[in-house]
């Protein structure tokens, strides 16, 4: 089941905004995003986007699944089972994204993601500052664009990402990619 959580996520944005004493101005001007779109993602009035919500999540230094959690209230168990595991889709993109680690505040976090065929979805290198990653393709193909460089990646191949920077997974063949992505915060 696909989780919805449009009015948790505007309500939890806004807390992480107001926790840091931060305006909406403030907030564009962290993230790149505008002052209109945050007002209307925090009053609900839009669905984020996968690319906007890492921009967001950047901004707060805090990861797009941690944001996600604290969204969906997490009990913070050590045991996340498959059933329990949180879907979020991109209203843009269709790219489905599973949370499979438990949100314990843990430096470790694993996230599955599905992308479809010729989805496209962009972070600015701030959504990694604070983060060390792996890509790892279960099946399909990805082409993963890490500033300059290009990288063409097909199923079982694993690429550890560099320093951070403006990074852009597509997905140019006809049937869905889905890659593992294992994150651990520096």
């Amino acid at each position: 089941m696909i989780n919805d959580p449009t009015d948790q996520l505007s309500r939890r944005l806004r807390a992480e905004r107001e926790t840091r004493g931060w305006t909406v101005a403030e907030l564009a001007e962290r993230s790149g995003v505008s002052r209109a779109m945050i007002s209307k993602v925090e009053r609900a009035e839009a669905s984020p986007t996968a690319a906007l919500l890492g921009r967001l999540s950047g901004a707060f230094g805090l990861t797009l699944s941690t944001l996600l959690a604290r969204a969906e209230g997490s009990d913070g168990s050590r045991l996340l089972r498959a059933r329990q595991q949180p879907l979020w889709q991109d209203p843009k993109t269709g790219y489905l994204r599973r949370t499979l680690s438990p949100a314990t505040g843990g430096p470790l976090e694993l996230v599955r993601i599905e992308l479809p065929a010729g989805g496209r979805v962009a972070y600015p290198a701030a959504a990694f500052a604070f983060l060390r990653q792996q890509i790892w393709v279960i099946s399909g193909t990805l082409t993963f664009t890490e500033g300059e460089i290009e990288h063409w990646l097909e199923a079982g191949d694993c690429l550890e990402l560099g320093p951070p920077a403006d990074c852009e997974f597509h997905n140019r063949e006809g049937d869905p990619c889905i890659y593992l992505v294992a994150l651990v915060r520096r």
